[in-house]
Order: structure tokens, then C-alpha cells, then sequence
């Protein structure tokens, strides 16, 4: 075999191994770590989109949070410390009045205690178009102090005249740490 043709192999398969050993070497180790790198990076990138929006729910609910405190401290405000029962009444008959309810009674029922809030029950009776007693209704959710409505019944005139006897029975609470005023 000739000198160039020997020169012309031995210069072919180092050029070989020099590309093996750059594909090998060189080339496969890079694809895997920028491979590895890509999947960081996406890794990361949901872990950023996770937190973001982790962060977006925290602040919703720390808006909750002070919503909810915000009615903490009403219901406070709508529990009295004082039992202040005449007041009450006198709201509801005013209330009452306000709305042109006819035939009207309240009537404070036997108080109940418990540990730390005590009730007394409210019946109510009055005669008024359904407009009339739903702005009763509403005038009387709008109270500062706290009354469960537990049951409402509602009879229409005999006469047919749109006239409608309401009869209510309500709960209002007050706290025990006071005494009765």
C-alpha cells in the first residue's frame, strides 16, 4: 500500500475517532444536560405558576379573612351586653308603625340562659299588605341589634282585599357577663 493511501486511512480514521469522540464525549453529554437544563426550567416555571398563583388565592383569602372579621365585630356589636329587651320591643313597634301594619302585637316570651349568651323569644303579630310586611322584614334586618326570625306565617284576608296577617316568632340574644338593664 502506498505511503498516501496509508496517509490518506490514517488521517480518515483519526478524523473518525476524532468525531466519535466529539459525539461521545462532547455532543451526548451536552444533549443530556441541556435536556436536564429544559426540564428545570420547566420545573421551575411551574413552580413560579404554582406560587403566583398560591400568592393570588392568599390574597382572596386574606380579603375573606378581614371580611370575616369585619363580621365578627358586627355580630359583636348585635349581641348586646345588656339584656335592654324594652328597647327592642319599642324598635319593633316603631318599625311597626313605620310601615303602616295594623292590629299590631309583640310579645317577649320566657327568657332561656345558657352559658354565655342568653334568648328571649319575640312574638310578633300585625296585618298589612305583603309590600308593607316585606319592608317590615327588610327594616328589621337592618336592626343593630341581632334577632333570628325562626318562623313566619303568613294568612291572607278572608275578604280578599290584599291585606295579609303576619305572625312571627324571633330570638334575641344578649350576653351574660352583664347584668340585666
Amino acid at each position: 500500500m502506498p505511503f498516501k493511501e496509508r496517509q490518506q486511512i490514517v488521517i480518515c480514521a483519526a478524523a473518525a475517532i476524532m468525531i466519535v469522540a466529539f459525539v461521545l464525549l462532547r455532543y451526548l453529554p451536552l444533549q443530556k444536560r441541556a435536556k436536564a437544563v429544559n426540564e428545570e426550567r420547566t420545573a421551575q416555571m411551574l413552580a413560579i405558576m404554582k406560587a403566583s398563583s398560591a400568592g393570588r388565592k392568599l390574597s382572596s383569602l386574606k380579603e375573606e379573612m378581614l371580611q370575616l372579621q369585619r363580621a365578627v365585630e358586627r355580630y359583636e356589636l348585635q349581641v348586646p351586653a345588656q339584656r335592654a329587651l324594652g328597647v327592642f320591643l319599642q324598635e319593633i313597634a316603631s318599625l311597626m308603625n313605620e310601615h303602616n301594619l295594623q292590629e299590631q302585637l309583640v310579645q317577649p316570651g320566657k327568657e332561656i340562659e345558657a352559658d354565655k349568651l342568653n334568648c328571649i323569644p319575640v312574638n310578633m303579630q300585625c296585618k298589612g299588605k305583603l309590600v308593607q310586611l316585606f319592608e317590615f322584614y327588610k327594616s328589621l334586618q337592618k336592626l343593630d341589634r341581632l334577632a333570628r326570625i325562626e318562623e313566619v306565617k303568613l294568612v291572607n284576608d278572608g275578604n280578599f282585599n290584599g291585606e295579609v296577617s303576619m305572625q312571627t316568632r324571633a330570638v334575641i340574644y344578649y350576653r351574660k357577663n352583664a347584668e340585666q338593664g
